[in-house]
């Protein structure tokens, strides 16, 4: 997709903010408290900049190389936070903790350990969400539920890595209402994670794309991705 039509996407976006406010609103929740980032993987650098003009502070890529060809020259401006969240490599560590500000994908204990070995040597504290397979689809990346704790804990004890909260995605579905259980579920991660480790924050909880992103602000996300509700079909 290439630089075009501006007014179809800001009515676009006017409709995304107002389907998020309005399940916030029926959450009982403060609109302000729940984040959209636009989703960019294949799209034009200048198509960015357009959404960045209407008031995208958070962009999310899924690949290291696609971000470093459209974000290195010139940079993203300082009130952007540029997310990673496709499956990383080990061996894509170092690129990723120097142009991201998030990686939101940490799955396993090696990437853990690449990523606090590369922001400890670039001197930088680099903001992580562990992504969490709720729904246990083999095709999808994410920890197992039941190795959260042991992840979380190898995270905390890095000096170089900073726990914002949880991510997952849920099985793409129609029938939105059937995709509740898994946000729900990492809801209640993210509560028994403080509740037995005090020093836990997780004040985080990414989840909900274009379809179903007011079930999961009902059920408590702070961070939705969109991406063909903001710029439309890739072809």
């Amino acid at each position: 997709m290439t630089a075009g039509n501006t007014g179809a996407l800001e009515a676009r976006w006017q409709v995304i903010q107002a389907r998020a406010g309005g399940a916030a609103e029926r959450a009982g929740r403060d609109p302000a408290s729940v984040r959209i980032m636009a989703v960019t993987k294949t799209l034009d650098r200048a198509v960015v900049d357009q959404a960045i003009e209407l008031g995208i502070q958070h962009i999310g890529e899924n690949r290291v190389q696609e971000a470093r060809a459209k974000f290195l020259d010139p940079p993203l401006g300082r009130h952007i936070t540029l997310h990673l969240i496709g499956q990383l490599q080990t061996n894509k560590a170092r690129p990723a903790v120097g142009l991201f500000d998030v990686v939101g994908s940490v799955d396993r204990p090696p990437l853990v350990e690449a990523l606090a070995r590369e922001a400890e040597k670039q001197e930088r504290r680099l903001s992580v969400l562990v992504q969490v397979n709720i729904a246990w689809e083999q095709q999808k990346a994410g920890c197992d539920p039941n190795e959260l704790g042991a992840l979380v804990r190898q995270v905390q004890d890095t000096r170089s890595l900073e726990l914002r909260g949880l991510m997952t995605i849920a099985p793409l579905t129609e029938d939105v209402e059937s995709v509740r259980p898994v946000f729900r579920e990492l809801r209640r991660l993210q509560e028994a994670l403080r509740a037995s480790r005090p020093s836990v924050e997780l004040p985080e909880l990414s989840m909900g794309m274009s379809n179903d992103l007011e079930v999961a602000v009902e059920e408590g996300a702070t961070l939705i991705r969109v991406g063909r509700a903001l710029f439309g079909e890739r072809h």
